[in-house]
C-alpha cells in the first residue's frame, strides 16, 4: 500500500512538471486589418420543380390541414442554376445548393443555402446563407474571395408557376 502511494505521488509530480514545461507559446504580432470591400451582385435563380428542387421529407399529417401547394413541415433539397438574366438561355454564372425547411403555416421557410459562382472574377467563391425566407436573406459567411462575408440578399420573385420559379437576387456583401 505504501509503495503504491509513493508511486502515485511520483507520477503526479512528473505529470505536473511535464504540463508546466510543455505549454504552448506564440509570439504576439500586431494586427493589420485588410480593407473592407463592399460588393453588389445581381443575378437570377431558376428553379424547376421536381428537377432542381426536390422534396426529400414531409411530415405525416392525417387530416385536411396539410393540403396546400407548399405543405407545412416539408424539407426540400435545391440545386438551382444562377443566371445573369430571366431568360432560360441566359448565361449561367453559378448555382445555389442547399435545403429549405418549410416550417410555417403561411408557407414561410428557413433557408440553408450556398450561392456558388463559377465564372468571372468570383470563380470558385461562394456565399453562405442561413436565414428565414423573409424579404432578405442573411449572408453569414463565404469562401474564396468572399471569406468572412456578411451582408444581405434581397430577393424578388419574378415568375412562380406549377413547374418553374425565377427569383431575382440583389446582394450586398461586405468582405475582406
Amino acid at each position: 500500500m505504501r509503495g503504491t502511494l509513493m508511486l502515485s505521488w511520483i507520477l503526479i509530480i512528473c505529470l505536473s512538471l511535464v504540463a508546466v514545461q510543455s505549454q504552448y507559446y506564440s509570439k504576439t504580432l500586431p494586427y493589420h486589418p485588410r480593407p473592407v470591400k463592399v460588393t453588389k451582385l445581381h443575378f437570377f435563380m431558376h428553379e424547376h420543380a421536381g428537377v432542381t428542387a426536390v422534396q426529400v421529407a414531409q411530415v405525416n399529417i392525417t387530416g385536411n390541414d396539410n393540403n396546400s401547394s407548399v405543405p407545412f413541415a416539408s424539407l426540400v433539397a435545391v440545386n438551382d442554376p444562377l443566371r445573369a438574366g430571366t431568360e432560360p438561355d441566359s448565361e449561367v454564372i453559378g448555382n445555389v445548393q442547399g435545403i429549405t425547411l418549410l416550417a410555417g403555416m403561411n408557407a414561410s421557410s428557413t433557408q440553408y443555402i450556398d450561392f456558388g459562382f463559377n465564372t468571372g472574377k468570383f470563380n470558385g467563391s461562394s456565399l453562405s446563407v442561413f436565414s428565414r425566407g423573409e424579404p432578405g436573406l442573411a449572408i453569414v459567411g463565404g469562401r474564396g474571395r468572399f471569406m468572412m462575408a456578411k451582408g444581405v440578399a434581397l430577393f424578388n420573385p419574378v415568375l412562380i408557376n406549377a413547374t418553374k420559379v425565377i427569383i431575382e437576387f440583389k446582394v450586398t456583401v461586405i468582405h475582406y
